[in-house]
Parts: C-alpha cells; sequence; structure tokens
C-alpha cells in the first residue's frame, strides 16, 4: 500500500499548482519513505518477508481522484488533489490503528513502536492536508458568491 502511496504522491506533486501544494506532497513522500521502511523493520522483526499485494481501497482512491480530476478545471486540482490525499490519510491512519492492535495483542512492542510512528506522522499529515483544504475551500466559496 505505501509504495503505491507514494508513487501517487510523487505524481500529484508534478500536478498540484501551489507550492505550499507541492511542498506538502514532497514532504509526505519522504516521510511515506521512512514508513515504508518502518513496515519492512516491523516485517523482519517478525521474521517474514513483506508480500507486495494490490490495495482495493487505494486504487478505489486513486480512480476516484483521476475521475475528478479529469471532469474539474485547473483552478480545482489543488482542492481535488488535497481531498484525496485526506482521504488516504483517513484509510492509513484506520490500517495502522488495526494493525497496531493486532500487534499489541501478539505482544509484539517492537513492531507496535515502528507502527505507532507511522500513525503518529499520518495524523499530523491529515492535518496538514486539512489545514489547506479548507483555505481552497473557502477561496472557492468566494469566487462563486462573487
Amino acid at each position: 500500500m505505501a509504495e503505491t502511496v507514494l508513487g501517487v504522491l510523487r505524481e500529484l506533486e508534478g500536478r498540484a499548482g501551489e507550492p505550499k501544494v507541492k511542498q506538502r506532497l514532497a514532504h509526505h513522500a519522504r516521510e511515506t519513505e521512512g514508513q515504508i521502511r518502518n513496515v519492512q523493520q516491523a516485517f523482519a522483526s517478525l521474521g517474514t518477508e513483506p508480500q507486495r499485494l494490490p490495495c482495493p481501497a487505494i486504487e478505489g482512491l486513486r480512480a476516484q481522484g483521476e475521475q475528478l480530476l479529469a471532469e474539474s478545471g485547473s483552478g480545482l486540482t489543488d482542492a481535488v488533489i488535497l481531498s484525496g490525499c485526506a482521504q488516504v490519510e483517513h484509510h492509513e491512519i484506520a490500517v495502522y490503528s488495526g494493525l497496531i492492535t493486532i500487534a499489541r495483542q501478539l505482544h509484539h512492542d517492537d513492531v507496535v513502536e515502528l507502527l505507532e510512528e507511522n500513525l503518529e506522522q499520518e495524523e499530523h499529515t491529515l492535518q496538514e492536508v486539512d489545514q489547506p483544504f479548507e483555505q481552497q475551500a473557502k477561496q472557492l466559496a468566494e469566487q462563486v458568491s462573487a
């Protein structure tokens, strides 16, 4: 999942218009690289190799985002990107929360620690995405009202 998200983040960075949105996407891509390392380390701690499997939820969100970007004007690009990022963050938060619960029940404290680090970053990123999205929405509402 994380590697798919990383690819999408890099793609969206190129499509974003506002420099601040581009910076947030680049920052989150760097964090995602660290999260991938944490997940790989968690698997190593468990003595198993990670398998790369498609994530239908992320693929669905990506397809929805592509459709919205195609149907919206260029003035909405950043808002659509930020909204899609928030949706992905919510999904990732739910996944990490579930994995942490399982790891905790299995007494894999080292895995819990790695996943909690990822979860904290995802929660922080959600806040970073929500703020500029609200600003974009406000600007769009002002334009429509004018």
